[in-house]
């Protein structure tokens, strides 16, 4: 049974999570598991804002989309204490995120003999974004009426 890791901080989801946890399961195959990581808040705030969603309400969310086999919470907003933990065959990886960062992914799935692999950001496709897109259709007030 092949197992396959993708994280997500999942504020939003968009056609761009799905798109990514499809390919993920297909990897996996149909006897395969996708386990997917759900970033804390204290993770996503490692770089990011505080999502809108609390973590429960994301974790939710990912285990009512029919590609996601397991959800676990990750602690940190780098996969690879989780990586390390759950020793997944494949861990999915975007070029959203550094090189750096990809290449110490790499070297930690080959010390556990798996391997990453590397899909397309879609910068369409981002919570970030959609957010910003929504706050600058409702005139930069956060929704608020003048």
């Amino acid at each position: 049974m092949k197992l396959v890791y993708s994280y997500y901080v999942l504020d939003i989801v968009h056609k761009g999570h799905l798109l990514m946890m499809k390919n993920a399961k297909s990897i996996a195959g149909k006897d395969g598991k996708l386990i997917v990581g759900i970033l804390t808040d204290e993770a996503v705030m490692e770089l990011k804002k505080k999502p809108i969603l609390s973590f429960d309400e994301r974790v939710e969310l990912a285990y009512a989309i029919e590609h996601v086999d397991v959800v676990v919470a990750q602690e940190t907003y780098s996969p690879l204490p989780n990586v390390k933990r759950i020793k997944p065959d494949i861990l999915m990886e975007s070029t959203s995120h550094t090189e750096e960062a990809i290449e110490e992914a790499d070297a930690v799935m080959k010390e556990i003999g798996g391997k990453v692999i590397v899909l397309p950001y879609f910068p369409t496709q981002s919570s970030t974004s959609i957010k910003n897109k929504i706050f600058e259709q409702n005139g930069g007030n956060n929704g608020k009426k003048n």
